[in-house]
């Protein structure tokens, strides 16, 4: 036991090396950019004063998503989704997996549960012994169930997931902004240096300028292509693993299951108020546990069930639905010939009665 507790610590502490690499070269791109270009290359006070507030702009946004990034803990699976204790140990002694199935299926009843497994069973994770939720994945490297997980990202020592992907895609955006602003101001002097253009007074600074040059250019590369995947998936409200493994749902597998539309997709993940969107705070919508879906080859977006009793009138949102709410999805076109013929002939000796209308959004 012991040398695989020390093992495991070993590994915990290897894994952040990629982390401090990346501190490391942020710290001494702040020196180059700071002291050797700012101060001992560029002669003009005002050229100085215009370059070291936008990169400090762009240095602060870009620590802030990073440190939130890292330090913000993965998201897990409630209680509720746990098995009740007396089921965990039916479930344990049980061999069969059919028996196994038919516990789990009893448990997730209640449960707001749209996808399955490929074979159309229940996910369930028998190392954190819970039911998983829409969109949660088990990450051996944090050896949990990460709610909505991405990947697992090496650079940030860390599951990329619910609690976190916003602060992600802010992480890469003021990276590739703070690499592409330090690139764009060095260039002219880069060239200098090259060319030998610049006085020899000015010589103790070239290696750290052209190097500096080098670095953003390299990580800009890399980062824009990495920014603009995950931008797509977001339009597409996808994760990683969605990408590559298209989630299954009762109606079978579906790529576009979890899409609301564009516009949806996005404040999904950075919320409805605009003024958020661009800081480093939490504002993505819901719980992590549950996911608005498009049913398929019904729906294009999560509907709103609207019930029209008599004499008054009240809406009420579902989410997610239940098989008999999706069963009335179905045949909508017999719904709305029923309320049709309840509005031409009212029965005024059953006030209780209602006619139940479904209303949906269209596609953004």
């Amino acid at each position: 036991m012991a040398p695989t507790h020390v093992l495991r610590c070993c590994q915990r502490g290897l894994a952040w090396i990629p982390v401090i690499f990346i501190a490391l070269v942020v710290c001494w791109s702040y020196y180059a950019y700071v002291v050797e270009l700012c101060i001992f290359t560029i002669t003009s006070i005002g050229k100085q004063v215009v370059y070291l507030i936008f990169f400090h702009l762009s240095f602060i946004m870009f620590v802030w998503s990073y440190w939130k990034t890292i330090f913000t803990k993965p998201a897990n699976p409630s209680k509720e989704f746990c098995l009740p204790k007396a089921e965990k140990e039916r479930y344990e002694k049980e061999e069969r997996p059919e028996s196994q199935q038919e516990i789990l299926w009893r448990a997730a009843t209640n449960l707001p549960l749209y996808t399955r497994t490929g074979a159309g069973a229940i996910r369930y994770c028998d190392r954190c012994q819970v039911i998983k939720p829409d969109r949660c994945h088990h990450c051996s490297a944090c050896d949990m169930c990460v709610l909505k997980m991405d990947h697992h990202c090496p650079w940030v020592n860390n599951c990329v997931g619910f609690s976190n992907y916003k602060f992600f895609i802010l992480f890469l955006a003021y990276s590739l902004l703070y690499c592409l602003f330090i690139a764009a101001t060095v260039l002219q002097y880069f060239i200098k240096f090259w060319t030998n253009d610049l006085q020899e007074t000015h010589s103790h600074a070239k290696f750290h300028v052209l190097f500096l040059f080098f670095v953003a250019a390299m990580f800009c590369i890399s980062i824009l292509s990495l920014f603009s995947y995950h931008l797509w998936l977001v339009g597409k409200n996808r994760t990683t693993i969605e990408a590559f493994r298209a989630p299954v749902f009762r109606s079978g597998s579906d790529k576009n299951g979890f899409s609301l539309g564009f516009r949806k997709n996005i404040a999904q993940v950075f919320g409805d108020q605009k003024k958020y969107w661009l800081l480093p705070v939490f504002t993505s919508q819901g719980d992590g546990l549950t996911f608005p879906t498009r049913l398929v080859n019904v729906d294009v977006e999560q509907p709103t069930v609207t019930l029209h009793p008599e004499p008054a009138k009240s809406e009420v949102t579902v989410s997610p639905l239940s098989e008999s709410q999706n069963r009335l999805l179905s045949n909508e076109q017999n719904s709305n010939s029923m309320v049709q013929h309840t509005a031409d002939n009212p029965v005024k000796s059953a006030p209780t009665d209602s006619a139940a209308a479904v209303s949906m959004e269209s596609e953004s």
